[in-house]
Parts: C-alpha cells; sequence; structure tokens
C-alpha cells in the first residue's frame, strides 16, 4: 500500500476542505479497489483452469458489481469482508438458477436468496457462482459417478483429475482444494460435505443438524440434510459457519460467539479423544496414517480411548435408506410446488418423465433407479415414523450419546475415507474402505474432516465428531490439532 503524506493530510484538514466523515475514503483510496482485484482475479482463474475439473457450474455476473461496492462501503467490514464464495448449487441465491446439477431445473430463477446465502452476504461475502455436484445431490441412482450432473458434466479430483472428488458436494471441494476460493459451501444428507473434502484434502464442516437454515435449499431429507463449509483450514470453515448459522437456532448465540474466538478448548493436553474402531483394520497404510496422528494427540497430552464402535440393530441399514426415500419424495415434492416460477408444477413423477425424454444427457452414464424407488415406496407415515425413530435412536441415544457419556469423550475420531478411486460410468462408486459420515448424520451430530494423512500421494482425512449443539467445542479441537500437525 502506498504512504499517507500525513503533513499534507492535516493542512487539507485545516483548510476545511477535508472532514472526518471522509476519512474512509481516503484511506480506502491508497488501495482503492483491493475486494474487485482480488474477485477478477479469481474469475480468469477459473476461467483459464476449470475447462479440465469442471468444478464450477456457472459465476454470478453480478460478483464483480458486489466487489466494487465492498471497496466502497465506510461501515466497518464484515467477518467474511470480500470473501469469495461458491455455493453448491442446490443452494439458492437471486439473480443464478438452481439446478441440482438437473437439465429439469436449468431454469429454476427464484430470484431469492437462501438465508444462508443472505447472512453471508450480510457478513461482506462475495457470492462468486455455484459449483458442480453429483446430480440430486447423489440421490438419483445406485450405480452413479459422484460429481457427475447433466449441468456440469464430470467434476474431477483436484489432485488426480482421473481419479473421484467423492461429493455430492464436488465441486465445493474441488474449487478450495485448487485454490479458486478459500472457502465453498455444500451440503450434506450423508457424507456430502466431508467425503469431497476428505478425498481432495481439505476442511470440511458439517454443522450440528439444525444450526444453519435449510430454506432454499433443494432437499433430500430434512431431518438429516444441512449446509455447511469447506475451507483451506479450520478457522475459515468455523468463522464461515458463524456468519451461516441460524440466529435462531438452538444456543445460537453461544456458538457462533465459539466459532468466531475458538476459545472453547485451549489445549490438547487432558482431552479425551474416542477412536472410532470401524475405520480401523481395513488397509494396513491407510492405519499406518490414523497412527500418526494418533502419535501426535498422545505428544500433545491427549487421552486416547480406543476400540469404541456403534451396532445397530439387524435391518438398520433398509431402514434408514427407506426413511431418506420416504423424505426425499415427500420435501422435493414439497420444495418444487413452492418454487415461484413455472417449474411448480414439477413432481418427482414428471422427474422421473422428463429423465426418460432427455435420456440422451441424463440417462447416458446411470439409471435413476434411486428416483423409481422413491415414488413406488408406499405411502405410509406410521411406518415411515417408525423406521425415523428407531434409525435415529440406534445413532443418536444408543450409539454417539452413549459413547460420548459412557467415556466422557470431548471428541470422536477416525478416518474420514479414502483415498480416492477411479471414476467409473460404467460401475459406480468404489468407496475406499468405512467412515464415519452416516453416524453423525443420521444422530445429528456436529462432523470436521481436515487433511492429515496420504496415501500414493493422495490425501486421506481424518474426522472429528463431537457432541450435538457443540460445534464450536469441535472447532476449537480440530483447530488444535490442525495447527499440531503443521507444526511437526
Amino acid at each position: 500500500m502506498k504512504s499517507i503524506n500525513t503533513r499534507g493530510l492535516l493542512g487539507v484538514f485545516a483548510s476545511g476542505m477535508l472532514t472526518l466523515s471522509a476519512l474512509p475514503v481516503v484511506f480506502a483510496a491508497q488501495d482503492a479497489t483491493p475486494v474487485l482485484t482480488r474477485i477478477t482475479a479469481v474469475i480468469a482463474d477459473i476461467k483459464n483452469r476449470d475447462a479440465q475439473y469442471r468444478a464450477v457450474i456457472a459465476l454470478d455476473p453480478e460478483a464483480q458489481a458486489v466487489a466494487r461496492s465492498l471497496d466502497l462501503q465506510r461501515r466497518a467490514p464484515g467477518p467474511l469482508h470480500g470473501e469469495p464464495i461458491l455455493l453448491k448449487d442446490n443452494i439458492e441465491s437471486k439473480g443464478q438458477a438452481t439446478t441440482a446439477g438437473s437439465l429439469a431445473l436449468a431454469e429454476n430463477r427464484t430470484g431469492r436468496d437462501a438465508p444462508l446465502v443472505a447472512q453471508l452476504r450480510q457478513g461482506g461475502a462475495v457470492i462468486l457462482g455455484k459449483a458442480n455436484l453429483s446430480e440430486w445431490a447423489n440421490f438419483r441412482s445406485e450405480f452413479s459417478s459422484s460429481g457427475w450432473s447433466g449441468v456440469g458434466g464430470q467434476t474431477r479430483n483436484a489432485i488426480d483429475p482421473a481419479r473421484t472428488p467423492c461429493g455430492s458436494s464436488s465441486g465445493s471441494a474441488v474449487a478450495v482444494a485448487l485454490g479458486y476460493v478459500d472457502v465453498a459451501i455444500g451440503t450434506e444428507t450423508s457424507g456430502s460435505i466431508v467425503c469431497p473434502a476428505s478425498i481432495n484434502g481439505v476442511v470440511g464442516f458439517k454443522p450440528t443438524q439444525g444450526l444453519v437454515s435449510g430454506e432454499g435449499i433443494v432437499p433430500l431429507a430434512s431431518t438429516q440434510d444441512t449446509a455447511g463449509p469447506i475451507a483451506n483450514s479450520v478457522p475459515l470453515a468455523a468463522r464461515t459457519l458463524a456468519v451461516m448459522s441460524d440466529p435462531q437456532a438452538e444456543n445460537s448465540r453461544s456458538i457462533r460467539k465459539g466459532l468466531m474466538t475458538l476459545d472453547a478448548v485451549s489445549s490438547l493436553e487432558g482431552l479425551r479423544i474416542g477412536i472410532f474402531a470401524r475405520t480401523q483394520n481395513y488397509d494396513p497404510r491407510r492405519d499406518a496414517e490414523l497412527d500418526r496422528v494418533l502419535a501426535l494427540l498422545k505428544s500433545k497430552g491427549a487421552t486416547l480411548i480406543p476400540g469404541l464402535d456403534i451396532e445397530p440393530y439387524e435391518g438398520y441399514g433398509q431402514d434408514s435408506y427407506d426413511v431418506l426415500l420416504y423424505e426425499f419424495r415427500r420435501d422435493l415434492n414439497a420444495y418444487l410446488a413452492g418454487l415461484p416460477n413455472a417449474l411448480s408444477s414439477m413432481t418427482l413423477a414428471s422427474l422421473i418423465a422428463f429423465n426418460e425424454e432427455h435420456a440422451e444427457d441424463e440417462l447416458k452414464y446411470f439409471d435413476q433407479s434411486i428416483f423409481l424407488k422413491a415414488q413406488s415406496l408406499p405411502d405410509s407415515e406410521e411406518e415411515y415414523r417408525r423406521k425415523r425413530k428407531a434409525t435415529q435412536k440406534a445413532m443418536r441415544e444408543d450409539g454417539l450419546d452413549k459413547l460420548f457419556g459412557e467415556h466422557a469423550l470431548d471428541a470422536l475420531l477416525g478416518i474420514t475415507v479414502g483415498p480416492a478411486w477411479m471414476i467409473d460410468w460404467v460401475n459406480g462408486d468404489a468407496f475406499f474402505g468405512p467412515g464415519m459420515a452416516g453416524q453423525a448424520a443420521v444422530a445429528g451430530n456436529p462432523h470436521i474432516t481436515l487433511p492429515l494423512g496420504q496415501l500414493a500421494n493422495l490425501p486421506i482425512g481424518v474426522s472429528l465428531i463431537g457432541e450435538r449443539w457443540q460445534d464450536h467445542k469441535l472447532a476449537a479441537i480440530a483447530a488444535l490439532l490442525e495447527t499440531a500437525h503443521e507444526e511437526q
């Protein structure tokens, strides 16, 4: 920044030509357009590089105008002042279509911001555009390839473009990993933030279900859906979550404050960390990476409680799938009916018909088996409620709550998922080893993944799960672990 001639400035003051209220403009003029300069560079970078990765579906044509206005504003900057942010393309933003990756919603312009988007804007963020995703949040086919959508094509892994980006928040994670942006917003029903973050070597933060408003997001299953940040560091992810959290959510004020300050925990020493056994003993190379993390925690004085697991009842897997199928049909039909445009007459049934009519574009790689199952599922609310209650109890009261209570845990740790497998449009995804996303998703607990290992030069994330409504504590623990790893 150029230096300011203070003697000359005082002279202008004495002459009466400059007032105190004009000072911000004078100082800003020394570097007049830092936000616009940054946003312009990011847009150029995406246009230059993204043809290979297909992480971005569309850029917001108003992004540079918003940047200019931020450069001119005189009020105190927000916590995300000038931060370019990409939104997964199932999150509504005014001025852009919200497609969920489907050609059927290619013209879905609602003219409104989802509440979380309005809060990001109020916090000073520049909404840069829409990130690619697994079409319909990866809930169309049982043989899908993560990161593919009819609108955006195949998103590719940031480290090896022949490999999967995972999903369904594929473009959000890849955009951060490639350095287009430092933070993007994804959504998760079960693993859709933490898996692509882990696979691409960045931080993913799935908050407590209900901490972020789900209004204005194309739904999958409302009792598990949540939006959350994917970022290049834990502090930035936490700060972004603080800004986008619903002010009306339970314990919101203290959570948001703690996410900003990261002071809920000051040291790893004395923390009780449970080790989720399910993610171990799958591959010795993965185990070796986890062992390094455990050794680091021990060296910092944490107490490790190994061998913890959750064993749900027989039939849990089918019940949890049926819950998702029921909620998907119900919630999607309600969302479509509420659209303020010509698409409000659409239903899941008409989407199925649309895909059949446009099979060359929508069904060329995989089918719509999940759509068909959801549409044909018996419409029994009583049966749905029974299964929802049973599955949530298995993961919450009899699962994570029990582990945290019996062992006085501060967090539960394990391997997130990975490394990345090859993209396969014939057989679909081939997840490498068990993870721990489903437990936190069904129970509604917060879940952070951060990059702490590699296998064959491909990232492997380590997961931390916290207690519900303790997102600020979990973020503080993750930030301490991130710092300890960086200082090794």
